[in-house]
């Protein structure tokens, strides 16, 4: 037999939102960034253009006002500051991608920076920091000792 309470409180349901599972309980504001794509700024435009308490529980939500959510999500009429896609290579406009959309298009963009051999493209082929940062010490992930650095020799002082 259900339980009665979960019907009476529609927050503890999940909302799927753009193919991502949102806890009902949170709030629309910080519930929205969990969708990859959307940052705290555009979340705040969302809840702002289409007139929606940002402090609104997701799981309060109706059908009717997650479709419009969603709708908007994915053709948003919002400043061109805050697409992350402006001037397209392909086809030159200013777009938002969202989603499993927006891992794709960054797959491609590394794709074609090493096919036409690109500075950043060559360090995304070896594995280096793209943007300047120090590579003797900080960028490192559980690999081995470069050539400047020198491993520590214990002391044989306790006998």
């Amino acid at each position: 037999m259900e339980n009665p309470k979960q019907e009476q409180r529609p927050e503890g349901r999940i909302v799927r939102i753009l193919s991502k599972d949102i806890e009902g309980n949170t709030k629309i504001y910080s519930g929205l960034t969990k969708v990859k794509g959307i940052s705290w700024s555009l979340a705040n435009a969302i809840c702002e253009s289409l007139k929606i308490d940002k402090n609104k529980k997701i799981g309060a939500l109706t059908k009717e006002e997650i479709e419009r959510l969603t709708k908007f999500m994915e053709n948003p009429k919002i400043p061109k500051f805050l697409k992350n896609r402006r001037q397209d290579l392909e086809t030159g406009s200013d777009k938002h991608i969202i989603g499993s959309n927006l891992e794709l298009t960054k797959e491609f963009d590394i794709k074609r920076l090493k096919k036409i051999r690109s500075y950043r493209g060559l360090r995304h082929s070896v594995g280096l920091p793209l943007r300047g940062q120090r590579t003797k010490s900080h960028f490192r992930k559980n690999r081995s000792r470069g050539v400047g650095i020198k491993k520590k020799k214990r002391s044989e002082s306790k006998k």
